[in-house]
């Protein structure tokens, strides 16, 4: 049977650079571990500051999760204000906002030097049937200072309860801007670090001594520190891009978690959802095709592809020191479905943290704040159930039962997301090596 190729829009068309493997053993001040957006982001305020780092990137940088973002840029996170000054306070939610956008501000400033179709646009979040909620949160964020609309009349083929309009936001092509932003870094590409020894970092082809370490792998790969297993899941969402659809004119989401999305590039509209933990079933591409072919009977598809987030207990990303026992490991992961602003904020604060700096926003993303999350329990519970579910596939990150996915012929855990090809090679950590024969 033939299978098609899932490519998404952005490594179709953009050139990458390349980089060479690490050959030789190496010393740096500061070692960062993989090479996304946000290890990009960290290598290139590293290397403007002056300080000695290193990146390394198991394959090449991008090809995980960052080839496969919609590349919003924005504040807006879904309805989290209104959760975020119930949990937290105030004064917490107002940093969130602000550092969010601080990280909207530092992209409009990179961009303005590289090539990388960005665009100044409205984001919405949008609420089909409940007006209250799209309201609290309009209230939430006029609390914190923030300038937002209410909304009842968008472009899209559908009527919604309300919407909350953030203006000043931005989208772009992630590949492009990466293309342009590494230019003269330090970057060592299909160097995978296999372990770490003290603050020694063993590849295949020598060993980088450092100072400092960032692990910035989307989901942590060390496992006995920091307890990431249970504080995060992932979960899977499918992307189409449509020619001859509607410009939309905006970036829009569902406030619900397995709603749709929408965005232009260029002569494209790009439309997501069909989302579902991985491991579990979900509408997939087939959600949005058969959406396309109601609301855009006329359109034609030009790419699809599918990405994955690791999604945290309370909604904030965990970014900070790797865990109380672990003095100079820094990390950056659950970035939920906002990678990159939260990618932005990472380097922020982790740039600051290897140079000894203060940074204001330190205490709201500390890895090690409460675990007490109604959602914890969901993990728990998830992980149990697989781990006694007999199967002759098991994730070798922590013996889950693997689940076939049929639609990107894929085994996937249903535990924390690691995924591997039809033949067993590791495709999305935490998971570390290949399935055993």
């Amino acid at each position: 049977m033939r299978r098609e190729i899932m490519e998404s829009l952005w490594e179709q068309t953009a050139q990458r650079s390349k980089f060479e493997r690490l050959e030789q053993d190496m010393k740096t001040d500061v070692l960062i571990i993989g090479g996304g957006m946000a290890g990009i982001l960290c290598a290139y305020m590293l290397h403007r500051s002056g300080v000695s780092y290193l990146l390394a990137e198991a394959e090449t940088i991008c090809s995980g999760i960052t080839k496969n973002t919609t590349a919003k840029i924005t504040s807006q996170h879904g309805l989290i204000y209104d959760k975020l000054i119930r949990e937290f306070g105030i004064e917490k939610a107002r940093q969130y906002y602000r550092a969010n956008e601080e990280a909207v501000k530092a992209y409009r400033d990179l961009c303005s030097g590289i090539d990388c179709n960005f665009e100044e646009k409205a984001a919405y979040v949008y609420s089909l049937n409940d007006r209250q909620k799209i309201e609290k949160e309009i209230a939430a964020l006029e609390k914190l200072g923030a300038h937002v609309e209410f909304s009842d009349h968008l472009p899209l083929p559908f009527s919604v309860a309300g919407a909350v309009k953030y203006q000043n936001q931005a989208q772009f092509h992630p590949l492009k801007f990466v293309s342009g932003l590494t230019k003269g870094l330090h970057i060592y590409e299909h160097t995978t670090v296999r372990e770490l020894k003290g603050m020694t970092a063993v590849t295949d082809h020598g060993r980088i001594s450092a100072n400092k370490i960032i692990v910035a792998t989307h989901f942590p790969f060390l496992n006995k520190h920091g307890s990431y297993f249970i504080k995060m899941y992932q979960h899977r969402s499918y992307v189409i891009a449509l020619e001859n659809a509607a410009n939309v004119d905006g970036m829009y989401i569902d406030e619900a978690q397995n709603g749709m999305s929408f965005r232009n590039y260029g002569n494209l509209l790009l439309l997501g959802g069909g989302g579902h933990r991985t491991g579990k079933k979900g509408g997939n591409w087939q959600e949005l095709r058969n959406f396309a072919r109601q609301y855009y009977p006329n359109a034609t598809e030009k790419y699809h592809w599918a990405t994955q987030d690791c999604m945290t207990l309370d909604g904030v990303p965990y970014i900070g020191a790797y865990s109380a026992n672990t003095p100079n490991l820094y990390v950056a992961s659950g970035f939920n479905k906002w990678g990159m602003t939260s990618s932005m904020v990472s380097a922020f604060l982790l740039c600051d943290f290897v140079q000894g700096k203060q940074n204001p926003y330190a205490q709201l993303f500390s890895p090690s704040r409460t675990v007490l999350r109604p959602q914890l329990a969901m993990n728990a519970l998830e992980a149990t159930v697989s781990l006694l579910t007999p199967s002759t596939k098991r994730c070798p990150h922590s013996g889950c039962a693997l689940k076939w996915n049929p639609h990107e012929h894929t085994w996937d855990c249903p535990c924390h997301g690691s995924r591997f090809s039809e033949n067993g090679a590791l495709i999305d950590n935490p998971a570390t090596g290949n399935l055993k024969k």
